[in-house]
């Protein structure tokens, strides 16, 4: 029965070398996950000055206008 015992043999080297494979590939999924995590908290970051930014402008906008309009009621 040598023939069954090395063709086992051969499927537990197979099946390791899957092992060490997959074990890679998790590896490298877990790399992958943490530079998504970085790359979101960056995106988050910059989402807020964005916002930032635009209520600032809305509130430069909305006062020169209020005071365009205080200047025009005054005129009256």
């Amino acid at each position: 029965m040598p023939v069954v015992e090395e063709r086992i043999a051969r499927l537990e080297g197979q099946v390791s070398e899957i092992s060490v494979r997959l074990s890679g590939v998790e590896a490298a999924i877990r790399h992958l996950e943490l530079r998504f995590d970085a790359l979101e908290a960056k995106m988050s970051r910059q989402f807020m000055w964005l916002v930032g930014i635009q209520v600032a402008t809305l509130l430069a906008v909305v006062t020169t206008l209020g005071g365009i309009v205080v200047t025009l009621l005054s005129r009256t």
